[in-house]
């Protein structure tokens, strides 16, 4: 009796952790309108982004207009209203994981974009990482300079 008492308390305890431990940092398994306009905006940002690491990663590779970015390798990190409640005046963040050839990844990138009637305005590019040489498999490793 002990024991089943014990493998209850257990179970209950470790089925809570795990699925807590689950939903921290999930993504979506459903589609949501939410998810929809986040996906639009990301579509309609990858050519300002891909633009922008072209000239960044110009130095690291010897095919003009690399890196590629890919919808599903960005994540919205951040969006924010400048000017308050239905403001048109907004800034997002966006997390971007580049790549090239067969999907070899390159680096780590973090965009802030504005978002404005004026337009789009790149505010924040930071390179958090860029490729290593060791990562890439030798037959693509002449695309590094």
């Amino acid at each position: 009796m002990k024991v089943l008492i014990c493998f209850v308390i257990l179970f209950s305890i470790v089925g809570t952790q795990a699925t807590f431990s689950n939903a921290v940092g999930k993504k979506p398994l459903e589609d949501s309108r939410e998810l929809q306009l986040q996906d639009m905006l990301v579509l309609l940002l990858v050519p300002h982004m891909q633009e922008k690491l072209a000239e960044v990663y110009s130095d690291v590779f010897t095919v003009p207009g690399s890196p590629d970015i890919y919808p599903y390798f960005v994540e919205v990190t951040h969006t924010e209203r400048t000017n308050g409640f239905r403001g048109f005046d907004l800034l997002i963040t966006l997390h971007v994981r580049p790549t090239v050839g067969p999907h070899i990844p390159v680096g780590e990138d973090v965009f802030t974009y504005r978002i404005s009637p004026a337009g789009v305005e790149l505010k924040n590019l930071e390179h958090l990482k860029g490729p290593n040489k060791k990562d890439f498999p030798p037959n693509y490793q002449d695309l590094l300079k």
